[in-house]
């Protein structure tokens, strides 16, 4: 990330504890497309505002991201910052504005990041629509990468093997699986789908990969949440569209929210 990125991201958190009266915050969650509806049942709202009040941040060009930044204070006391939205690789702005939230978050005193998305599934055999998967590794196909230079950060642990139990204590039932993230914005074909399977991937989306990778540079332990809201091109014969993953997302919504909620009074 370039100096100035840095600079930016400093400026855009020093804004965010004026605006909400928190010194530092201690956990960020990224809600993705169909996840909003869950952000409800994390904690007592201290304050929201649109993300566009922060320096760097632009409105979300995606239907399904609110384009609004919360602070909530959850049952356990914690400070939690809440991203209702995200920039997309495939908007066009660019790396640095696609993992510009997550620097915030970082600077201002985050350490452990929830990155939410909704995906695609590669298994339709095992997995079904509408049911959360814990992310336990990602394939970045994206073409780009959020570090640049002579910086070399380990990502064999990319998403935390400690959240990840936690998660599972909070619902037995999480299966995980490894994230692929494409640039977008089309939807990939069944050709590309089952060399995702031969490949190893589980899931497929447009988002996260990067943002983990920012979120390790900072020192900030990652869990990913991938909410399967469809069955990948071509593996059962229905055409894709984002309307069916807001709806999935709007029926699984009070179900996400728990799991959310008690994750994050656990961290």
């Amino acid at each position: 990330m370039s100096k100035d990125a840095y600079g930016l991201a400093a400026e855009a958190a020093g804004v965010l504890k004026g605006r909400t009266g928190v010194d530092s915050f201690d956990v960020l969650l990224v809600m993705g497309s169909g996840w909003v509806p869950a952000a409800d049942a994390i904690g007592a709202v201290v304050a929201e505002f649109p993300v566009t009040d922060l320096p760097g941040f632009a409105a979300p060009a995606v239907a399904g991201h609110f384009g609004t930044i919360r602070a909530v204070t959850t049952e356990s006391g914690a400070k939690a910052l809440i991203l209702l939205g995200r920039t997309h690789l495939y908007e066009g702005r660019g790396v640095e504005p696609v993992v510009h939230g997550v620097r915030t978050a970082i600077a201002a005193g985050v350490r452990t990041v929830v990155l939410t998305n909704a995906a695609g599934g590669l298994r339709p055999e095992t997995q079904r629509v509408g049911e959360p998967v814990l992310i336990s590794d990602h394939i970045n196909l994206t073409g780009s990468n959020p570090i640049t230079g002579a910086t070399f950060i380990d990502l064999t642990e990319v998403y935390s093997k400690r959240l990840r139990a936690l998660a599972r204590e909070v619902d037995p039932s999480l299966a995980e699986g490894v994230y692929v993230a494409f640039r977008g914005p089309t939807y990939e074909t069944p050709a590309e789908i089952r060399m995702l399977r031969t490949l190893g991937g589980d899931l497929i989306g447009m988002s996260t990969a990067l943002e983990a990778i920012a979120a390790r540079e900072g020192g900030a332990e990652v869990l990913g949440l991938s909410l399967v809201t469809n069955p990948g091109a071509g593996l059962v014969g229905e055409p894709l569209n984002h309307e069916e993953v807001l709806q999935v997302g709007r029926e699984t919504a009070a179900r996400m929210g728990v799991l959310l909620g008690t994750l994050v009074n656990k961290l």
